[in-house]
């Protein structure tokens, strides 16, 4: 059987600003989630919250988000099209939670824009025409 397997590497793609950005953006995010994600299981062990069952959920949720977010990033450096919709989602999502820390009893709106600011960043750069032809699937 001859060998078909071609000797020459596939060239590499630079990748453009915007999805530098992007992957940085969406880094951060995850970054941030991980932060959250320990600060909270260390919470729950040293302050035990008033419900356990309500503590653990919020711990195993922020932990569930942010695996999500990390299979994101690795799509995303991997240039993967199905990221898309899947970073529309979290920034959606995040920027409901920015418009609930804007409102209400609770309001901290230094926390609203921690969120929003991203959030529209992440939307901007993922619907962007460099990001959109950098994640299209390749014509056979």
């Amino acid at each position: 059987m001859p060998d078909t397997t071609p000797n020459d590497p596939e060239p590499v793609q630079r990748r453009s600003p915007a999805l530098v950005a992007l992957l940085v953006v969406v880094g951060i995010e995850f970054a941030a989630l991980v932060v959250l994600t320990v600060v909270l299981v260390v919470e729950l062990v040293v302050a035990p919250a008033t419900s356990l069952a309500s503590g653990i959920a919020l711990t195993l949720l922020t932990a569930i988000a942010a695996l999500w977010l990390g299979a994101l990033c690795v799509g995303l450096r991997n240039r993967r099209p199905w990221v898309r919709s899947g970073i529309i989602v979290w920034q959606v999502m995040q920027g409901a939670l920015a418009i609930g820390a804007f409102q209400g009893v609770f309001r901290v709106p230094a926390i609203g824009w921690l969120l929003l600011v991203p959030a529209l960043l992440g939307i901007t750069l993922v619907l962007s025409r460099p990001v959109t032809e950098a994640l299209a699937r390749p014509v056979e």
